[in-house]
């Protein structure tokens, strides 16, 4: 998820909705009987009565953490779902000037709609706006554009939201104890979702007079960097009560730094959604009790929506005709109890 900067809450006169909420038709509610296959797949797709042929642009950056290989995976298997869409998938890159490049050219394919995460929202600004004035729509995921003109539509996750509601729940676990204490492995602090976690995760501890945060490092969201980064954190910090890492990812290191100090005496609440954290909290005889969720199933609400654009439809159980001009999913928290519904959606 590096680079991503994701907006919290923006309308532009449009109401925020759940990916749920993404239907453009009756939607069947069978479940999934397969729990490895991606969210994309098993989710019910979005009115599956055919209508007009779509070609669906998709570009993206390079899938180099499980969250970006997550979301191509929900993008191809969404449009799978529907007889009546084409797909065009680019490689993905994490060179500005080679996604700009792939992007001119599903521009010059004359693609009905397209669907872009950016690897850098500003630097690929120019090439919304090109879309758009060609008269192509764009449905901007996640790390937003500078202008609401290079886009369309935005669907993305909710950085503060995750914080916030990852020091609700810690709160809660620990609303009785005198003096608690937690720390926050935090991602990357140059990038500004990693800000928007950390201050809505602070913005709840101030409803917790109770507790008091003792400790922040920051890691890269890298297996690697989450096992160094703290096993620091626990060197320095004998005992705390609550443990908050950002990212699942970097989260199977700090398991891993964990285990090799042997502790066991604070609880640990992730974030994003990995399947390899469901799988830990479901378990339930370790540290890793919740995560609090940035779904990638964000790429199969997104494929929804360009299908709607391209058929002039709108979101069922909504009175507009037209989509929303934003929409900022939930950051749910997962945890025990909850966790055999989300493990769909987990990705590796």
């Amino acid at each position: 998820m590096t680079e991503i900067t994701s907006r919290r809450g923006l309308l532009f006169g449009a109401a925020a909705v759940s990916a749920g909420a993404l239907l453009t038709g009756c939607t069947s509610n069978e479940p999934s009987e397969s729990k490895d296959e991606p969210a994309g797949d098993n989710q019910p797709a979005a009115d599956d009565k055919p209508g007009k042929q779509v070609t669906i642009g998709f570009a993206g950056p390079q899938a180099d953490h499980g969250w970006l290989n997550a979301i191509n995976d929900n993008a191809k298997k969404r449009a799978e779902k529907y007889s009546d869409v084409t797909l065009e998938i680019t490689e993905g890159s994490n060179d500005t000037a080679q996604q700009i490049g792939q992007i001119e050219t599903l521009i010059n394919k004359k693609v009905d709609v397209l669907v872009v995460l950016p690897a850098d929202g500003k630097a690929l600004t120019q090439v919304g706006l090109k879309a758009m004035r060609a008269g192509i729509p764009v449905v901007n995921l996640d790390r937003i554009f500078n202008t609401p003109q290079a886009y369309r539509c935005w669907i993305g996750g909710d950085n503060y939201g995750m914080g916030l509601n990852a020091g609700h729940y810690i709160g809660e676990k620990l609303k009785g104890k005198s003096g608690a204490r937690v720390i926050e492995l935090a991602g990357l602090d140059n990038l500004e979702l990693t800000k928007q976690r950390t201050q809505g995760f602070d913005d709840a501890l101030k409803n917790y007079p109770n507790i008091k945060k003792v400790a922040r490092q920051a890691a890269e969201f890298t297996v690697e960097s989450g096992q160094a980064k703290m096993a620091q954190l626990l060197q320095a910090q004998s005992k705390f009560d609550a443990l908050w890492n950002h990212d699942d990812d970097q989260g199977v290191g700090a398991l891993r730094a964990i285990e090799q100090a042997g502790r066991d005496d604070f609880l640990m609440v992730g974030g994003a959604g990995a399947l390899s954290a469901f799988q830990a909290i479901k378990q339930d005889n370790g540290v890793l009790k919740a995560t609090v969720l940035y779904p990638p199933t964000m790429a199969a609400s997104a494929i929804d929506l360009a299908r709607a654009l391209g058929q002039g439809k709108g979101i069922g159980g909504m009175a507009e005709f037209e989509i929303p001009a934003s929409i900022t999913l939930y950051s749910a928290v997962v945890d025990k109890t909850n966790v055999d519904q989300y493990m769909p959606t987990g990705f590796r």
